[in-house]
């Protein structure tokens, strides 16, 4: 008989498989391991931060060409940690006080962890990155072998307590049918790698999912946020039949004719060649923020030109929307004077840098897009983040206005592309009619907007359940934008985590977006979604949703429960 689990389900997927249970740690308790004198266990733990340093090195590599070079930023932070005074100086106290390095490193490490696991947002999640760390420095200290979670037998379900980034990194696409952890929430690092893999995965599940064995049977049904032990033939066959999807490389049109753009969503141009491979319409979002991370200066104009210019000339036909820089206190860039704030998210980020400590940057930059606006084969669209007042959009008009005439002046060939603004704020959500009015789009960041909208902070899981698009304050805040973009003759698209999951297409379509953008790999599902809906069925759902007062009603209608 089937058992049903439930979690949250972190990529719009399912998969079924064989489970396979991964428990790193396993070595000595670090407290009974005998020490040798201090000098010799400073030279150990010395050696072993040496080696844990190459190790993160290459996986860094590694994660920004299969991943992305947002995702592979994770491990600037665990190279910082490494080297963390505060950490390095725990460690070698308690060897002083005759510790062997491997108790010192589970003291000074736990110490750590539990003071990040007593806040909130970002910090809060740095404990997994400790955790990573200081198990790392445990297996090489012990000698014992790592796991290779690149090499599971192919139809693998991995279940642990909680997989680190390093440990999501490995995992073959090919092989791992799907992935579910008893602790972490939709924007946890293995939640994040999970999406950018096209793996299937359900995070949170708690306690209950110790009970499963390995060998068991096993769907990870992340479209409806369940693990499904013992499946019956009739979840088989659903799971089985939600991975048969054809690419469709040509644009899409609703049963009734009503053409939707459907676009990727890239952090690093290495992933250019697989949304078009899946069939991308175009880029509805490209994060410029890897041109600027892991280096000692940032690039110049001409590397930026030719970076948007190889984007543009990816998608000839299309449209490729560029994101203006977006750091602030929870991206480490060494060049930046980023002072670490209690709330990054809620801080100087975005557009405010952009128009105030960074404006040289945001100057290169703007003049680097008109650049190759003019250049690329493509369209060029470029949006401003964290807009939230109309003083902040008029300011950076201005400036592409400013860099137009210089660049006329000086004789250089460009072309001012569609400018937008992102909706990811209350604020911008409220004053979408006055941003619509200045500018060619509007395009919704729904996991920021549905943070502010709901209070839920993104990395809090004691909140996941409330950080939900789904939400009606959510959904009729997107309606706000929607109504005021179309008013004011601009199209909105949608780059947020809800534009990819196919089970809201009907929705979306429904709530009139013109353009939905996502990681690559849920393109086809979507676009198989869009040709089977019908805009007037689709507005009755959205108009029902809208008037909807719980998320439980929003998702029986939905899923058209009665």
């Amino acid at each position: 008989m089937s058992q049903t689990l439930d979690g949250v389900g972190v990529t719009p997927l399912s998969g079924l498989g064989t489970v396979r249970w991964y428990r790193p740690g396993d070595h000595p308790d670090p407290e009974d391991v005998d020490a040798a004198d201090p000098e010799t266990e400073r030279e150990r733990f010395d050696e072993a931060r040496a080696t844990a340093r190459e190790e993160l090195e290459a996986e860094r590599e590694r994660t920004a060409e299969r991943v992305g070079e947002e995702e592979a930023a994770v491990f600037d932070a665990h190279l910082q940690f490494l080297d963390d005074p505060q950490i390095t100086d725990g460690v070698e106290d308690a060897i002083d006080d005759g510790a062997a390095a491997e108790a010192g490193v589970a003291r000074s490490f736990d110490a750590a962890i539990e003071q990040f696991e007593g806040m909130e947002g970002m910090m809060a999640e740095r404990a997994d990155d400790m955790r990573d760390i200081r198990d790392r420095l445990l297996r090489i200290l012990s000698g014992g072998e790592r796991i290779d979670l690149a090499e599971l037998p192919e139809g693998t379900v991995l279940l642990a307590e909680r997989l680190t980034p390093s440990d999501t990194a490995q995992l073959d696409p090919d092989a791992c049918a799907g992935f579910a952890t008893m602790t972490g929430g939709r924007t946890s690092h293995a939640a994040i790698f999970a999406r950018s893999l096209g793996i299937p995965a359900v995070v949170g599940v708690g306690d209950a999912l110790a009970e499963i064995e390995d060998g068991a049977d096993v769907a990870v049904d992340a479209e409806h946020d369940a693990v499904i032990v013992d499946p019956d033939e009739e979840t088989r066959e659903r799971v089985s039949a939600s991975r048969e999807v054809d690419v469709r490389a040509d644009r899409v049109e609703t049963a009734d004719g009503r053409e939707v753009e459907v676009a990727a969503n890239l952090g690093t141009s290495a992933e250019l060649e697989g949304a078009d491979a899946q069939g991308a319409d175009g880029v509805g979002l490209y994060r410029t923020e890897f041109l600027f991370l892991d280096r000692e200066s940032p690039p110049d104009e001409e590397e930026q030109v030719e970076t948007y210019a190889e984007a543009l000339d990816a998608f000839p036909d299309g449209r490729v929307v560029v994101r203006t820089l977006d750091v602030g206190g929870d991206k480490p860039v060494p060049y930046l004077d980023l002072p670490e704030e209690e709330n990054p998210f809620l801080g100087n980020r975005g557009i405010r840098r952009s128009l105030g400590d960074d404006g040289d940057l945001f100057e290169t930059q703007l003049r680097a897009l008109l650049r190759a606006a003019a250049e690329g084969a493509g369209t060029l669209s470029v949006m401003f983040p964290l807009v939230a007042a109309v003083e902040e959009l008029d300011a950076a008009l201005e400036r592409i206005d400013e860099i137009a005439s210089d660049l006329d002046d000086e004789g250089v060939d460009y072309a001012v592309p569609e400018l937008g603004v992102m909706v990811e704020t209350p604020a911008a959500a409220l004053m979408a009619d006055e941003f619509a009015a200045r500018v060619d789009f509007l395009s919704i960041g729904t996991n920021d907007l549905a943070q502010y909208v709901m209070a839920a902070a993104r990395e809090n899981d004691a909140v996941a359940h409330l950080h939900d698009p789904r939400h009606p304050p959510v959904l009729r805040a997107i309606d706000r934008a929607v109504e005021a973009a179309h008013d004011n003759d601009a199209w909105i698209g949608m780059c947020g985590e809800m534009a990819g999951n196919p089970e809201l297409t009907e929705l979306l379509v429904g709530l009139g977006l013109d353009e939905l953008s996502m990681s690559a790999v849920t393109i086809p599902d979507v676009k198989a979604q869009i040709e089977e809906t019908d805009t007037a069925d689709a507005r009755e759902v959205a108009d029902r949703a809208l008037a909807a007062s719980t998320k439980e009603d929003v998702r029986r209608i939905i899923t058209q429960e009665s």
